[in-house]
């Protein structure tokens, strides 16, 4: 079973009827790098571009409940970052955020060159998206970040035996809910077998382990905020975020200055704990562009 065929067939399993919905709307484009293949993007609504980067081990069913919202008025563009979410695995390749920054350039390709991009990045993805907005800054005209992860700090790799001891501990059931608990900032309300399937789901793309130890290896996305890309930036952070530490809070706050915004009653997961907010805030940057 091809990764393709695996999310069509856990798709009708899935608790979360906003998962579903965003799966059926998974197209396979071919993309040239950095191994050409089939690669799964979700494309959504009509109106300006707006690029959506999930966070480390996860995928595009990330945004489930952001993506309703803004697919009113905006082209929805949600992949699965290199390595992660449903991309096929390519045991011959390099994975690490070379190949993660090589797969958004070819996505990039096949959009129209003269038609400006959003870019919406959470956690890892929000280093994603500063690296994505540096490259190409004549695309990119605006950034919005949740709690992003990597902004300081250098790549530390983990060595061999370490990383697969990672990627076996962060395979285990009961560490997968209860690092789903832990993102969220009411997790007794807000988390329930739902949100632990859709966490889960995408452990079952063969290579998941390996691909991801592979990640560890190369020590990934660390030291992207500076320099801060020219574009208009702003940057919410949930007040219960559990899982980015102090020091990396105080460095972004830092580094930021008020294009940062405390968000109360949310933590490490804006887009699930706040979408609304998150819509709000979205179309606020566009007026003010």
């Amino acid at each position: 079973m091809n990764n393709q065929q695996l999310l069509e067939k856990a798709a009708p399993t899935l608790l979360d009827p906003q998962a579903r919905e965003l799966i059926a709307s998974v197209q396979w484009l071919p993309l040239d790098g950095p191994v050409a293949d089939r690669y799964p993007v979700v494309r959504q609504g009509q109106g300006p571009l707006v690029l959506m980067l999930h966070g480390f081990d996860s995928s595009h069913l990330e945004f489930r409940r952001l993506a309703p919202l803004l697919s009113r008025d905006h082209t929805l563009l949600i992949p699965d970052l290199y390595g992660f979410g449903f991309c096929p695995r390519h045991p011959e390749a390099s994975v690490g955020p070379n190949a993660v920054m090589e797969h958004l350039s070819h996505l990039l390709d096949q959009l129209p060159a003269n038609e400006p991009i959003g870019v919406i990045g959470a956690s890892m993805g929000g280093s994603v998206a500063l690296e994505l907005a540096r490259r190409h800054p004549q695309r990119i005209n605006n950034l919005l970040l949740l709690a992003p992860a990597g902004l300081d700090g250098r790549p530390m790799p983990l060595p061999p035996v370490l990383d697969q001891l990672g990627v076996w501990f962060l395979g285990r059931p009961g560490v997968r809910k209860g690092l789903c608990r832990q993102a969220f900032a009411e997790p007794d309300t807000s988390v329930g077998d739902p949100e632990v399937q859709i966490a889960s789901l995408h452990l079952q793309v063969p290579g998941w382990a390996k691909t991801l130890a592979a990640f560890a290896r190369s020590g990934g996305f660390a030291g992207c905020g500076e320099p801060l890309p020219p574009q208009p930036l702003h940057v919410l952070w949930g007040r219960q975020d559990r899982i980015l530490r102090a020091p990396q809070k105080r460095a972004a706050m830092t580094l930021l200055g008020s294009r940062l915004e405390e968000v109360d009653a949310c933590g490490h997961l804006p887009h699930l704990d706040q979408a609304e907010l998150v819509a709000e805030r979205w179309r606020s940057m566009e007026v003010q562009r």
